[in-house]
């Protein structure tokens, strides 16, 4: 029989001889329950009354769910990605050609998308080991121009600045206004299952490890830490769940154009809502996901054609204005275990 005792900070449960035991403690799970309720009721009301919300909300969980593996990375390789939308490109076009040749839906495009990120990814391996400070930054900047140039080169496959057309959506209920809020859900459910495991990785004798070697490479070393397999598991590992959001954008536009995801303007997104979040913070991510979503959304809205000149400036104010991001901000006033956070080597 089931025996379950709740207590003030602690649920316990015993099963003949055996007990398991779960610490509750409400400054953990208090404010970030009360938030994931909200992300997950707040598009019911929109689907009614502001459906264009649920757009946002949808590219503000994606933008959100590609800066978290690339912090994962970052303070796993003990350097900073500038092209993890190589990776975006690589899944998200695997997905866009497999759909167009064979007609296959997202649950088969799905594992050879992922397969594909991944084999990237070990073939570029060698770079967290061989590439150092600025020569780093540059090979990673260069992989997603040279990606997009090879678009334009073989139009005949790739079909250059128009993109690949006629994908197997990602859903499909024969209401437009349904499609959106179901997809909402599932971004956020991608976002929070990206948050989750994250979380998990940073707060576990890995995220230890890889701690080590994003403060000191050196002592990392030695005290017996083998360096180079921490660094190309971080790199693949990172880089392949951003190739997720390759094939998730594939089939929710039912469309895939490299020029939209390649160039350095969105990676400028993905950077920004790194650090105006919180440097490396994954809860962080969350926060500057939205903030640059709808801050995207009302410019476009209200500033018109001045939007791309004034969006970079804004945020460039904001970037000096708060050093520590939004979700540094909360952190001060309330303490939190360690928890890794980026260094940017020289």
């Amino acid at each position: 029989m089931v025996e379950t005792e709740l207590k003030r900070d602690r649920v316990i449960i015993r099963l003949g001889t055996k007990k398991w035991e779960w610490t509750l403690e409400p400054r953990y799970w208090r404010n970030t329950l009360m938030w994931a309720a909200i992300l997950f009721l707040l598009p019911i009301p929109c689907y009614f009354f502001l459906p264009g919300i649920i757009n946002t909300m949808i590219s503000a969980n994606i933008y959100a769910a590609i800066a978290m593996p690339l912090a994962l990375m970052t303070i796993g390789t003990g350097r900073m990605n500038f092209g993890p939308q190589f990776y975006i490109g690589v899944g998200g076009y695997t997905a866009a050609l497999l759909s167009i040749a064979f007609g296959w839906g997202p649950l088969m495009t799905l594992p050879f998308a992922l397969l594909t990120a991944m084999i990237a990814a070990l073939l570029f391996s060698p770079l967290v080991i061989m590439a150092r400070g600025l020569y780093y930054v540059l090979l990673t900047l260069l992989l997603p121009l040279v990606f997009l140039e090879v678009t334009f080169i073989y139009t005949d496959i790739f079909k250059g600045d128009t993109g690949l057309f006629g994908i197997v959506p990602l859903l499909n209920t024969g209401n437009a206004k349904i499609n959106f809020l179901l997809i909402g859900y599932l971004s956020t459910a991608l976002m929070f299952a990206y948050l989750w495991i994250i979380n998990k990785v940073l707060k576990s004798r890995y995220g230890l490890i890889m701690a080590a070697i994003n403060d000191d490479e050196e002592v990392a070393h030695s005290i017996g830490v083998n360096i180079n397999k921490v660094k190309i598991i971080a790199f693949v590992a990172a880089s392949t769940m951003v190739g997720l959001i390759g094939w998730f954008y594939a089939h929710y536009f039912s469309s895939f154009a490299g020029i939209t995801y390649l160039p350095l303007t969105f990676m400028l997104k993905i950077l920004l809502v790194l650090m105006i979040g919180g440097r490396a913070q994954v809860f962080g991510c969350v926060v500057g996901g939205y903030f640059i979503a709808f801050l995207e959304m009302l410019m476009i809205r209200f500033m018109g054609p001045i939007q791309p000149l004034l969006f970079p400036i804004i945020l460039l104010i904001l970037l000096f204005i708060l050093p520590e991001g939004l979700f540094g901000l909360y952190r001060k006033r309330r303490y939190r275990e360690y928890l890794p956070t980026i260094h940017v080597r020289r």
